[in-house]
């Protein structure tokens, strides 16, 4: 059954349609000419859903807590109220058999169609000591066959692994590729050199710029250095007026190639709740002091922040517009994650979409046009 809508105005993720009428059909979108009496009228901006490769909880769910589809579902509808319509639910530093347990969520959450899941990211737990974050030391470790027999598993949708290239060799980063396994840069000190050896080798993503990298200094660029010099490669970037100074963001917007910088969130489980903390690892809590997340032992403990919000924050903090922006919250992210009928609204794409108000707070979320 085919469903009209009319949208007083339209964000194509590439230009800006008033009075735009289009159709959903069996989950695809397509713009249409003449005004349909029966449309559903969408008030404000209608936008490409968003997309976030980061996200560790929402809606007071964990993923390294519960590793059932149930917490997936959870974390997904929590997003989805921010407009997230598509996610990588991330699975930060733990055991094996916790890896184990959270490919098996996944493979099942994808089987059953849990909206918005589109596979998993393991962020570690092949990281740098010295750059740790937040991550439990004592589940940092060396790749071993163990994990590698969950990244080549072909039921789990889209894999995506953070690791420190210092700490992985160039074969295992070329393993990890062939097993079509996404590398992405983070929680490392590394070198540009060795940074730049990874990126060759096939890893294409840096984890939260300018977060848990060596720094970029007048002698040694640093992971932050060839994360802005390399052109074919993303960068995830958390803008919530913590993790990054908004100078540093602009000028890493202005530096890397356009259409390289993606919005994220790293979002922790206060997501879309008013909890204020929640237990964490080693004995520690996350405490929440208004938009901010520390671990009790001092350090940023991923946001609270929604993409919605990153999106605002984009637009008024760091003077990007909002048609930029909104394509940083979808259809960059889309094209990382090679979702070809993602990210945009056009003739046989997804009929995933947001609508948002004046001020990009979300009026409504669709996915596969039905209203969530």
């Amino acid at each position: 059954m085919k469903t009209f809508y009319h949208a007083e105005c339209l964000f194509t993720g590439e230009n800006f349609i008033d009075d735009a009428l289009f159709s959903v059909e069996q989950g695809v979108f397509r713009l249409e000419d003449a005004v349909s009496t029966e449309a559903i009228e969408l008030e404000g901006l209608v936008a490409p859903g968003f997309i976030d490769v980061q996200v560790n909880g929402g809606g007071g769910a964990f993923f390294n807590a519960d590793q059932t589809p149930d917490c997936l579902d959870k974390i997904a509808k929590a997003h989805g109220q921010f407009g997230s319509t598509a996610l990588m639910p991330t699975l930060i530093t733990d055991k094996v058999e916790i890896m184990q347990a959270a490919a098996d969520a996944t493979a099942k959450a994808i089987s059953e169609g849990v909206p918005g899941v589109l596979g998993i990211h393991f962020e570690g737990p092949h990281l740098s000591f010295p750059k740790k974050g937040t991550h439990s030391e004592q589940f940092i470790r060396p790749i071993s066959e163990q994990e590698f027999a969950i990244y080549a598993r072909q039921d789990l949708g889209i894999k995506m692994v953070t690791l420190a290239p210092e700490n992985v060799s160039i074969a295992d980063i070329e393993r990890l590729v062939e097993c079509g396994v996404k590398v992405s840069i983070g929680h490392t000190n590394a070198d540009y050199s060795t940074t730049m050896a990874a990126l060759n080798a096939g890893a294409d993503g840096f984890t939260h710029l300018y977060n848990a990298m060596s720094a970029f200094t007048s002698r040694e660029p640093g992971v932050v250095g060839a994360a802005l010099w390399h052109d074919n490669s993303w960068c995830g970037l958390i803008v919530d007026g913590h993790h990054v100074h908004p100078l540093s963001a602009q000028l890493a917007i202005r530096t890397k190639q356009r259409g390289k910088i993606m919005l994220v969130t790293d979002a922790m489980p206060p997501v879309g709740t008013d909890d204020m903390e929640f237990d964490f690892f080693d004995g520690r809590k996350v405490i929440r002091t208004g938009d901010r997340l520390n671990s009790s032992t001092g350090e940023l403990a991923g946001s609270v922040l929604d993409m919605a919000s990153a999106v605002r924050n984009t637009v008024n903090s760091l003077d990007v517009s909002l048609a930029e922006s909104l394509r940083m919250a979808s259809l960059y992210p889309a094209q990382y994650l090679a979702l070809k009928k993602k990210g945009r609204l056009l003739d046989g794409f997804d009929a995933d979409f947001v609508v948002l108000d004046e001020h990009q707070y979300v009026k409504a979320t669709y996915i596969a046009g039905k209203a969530i």
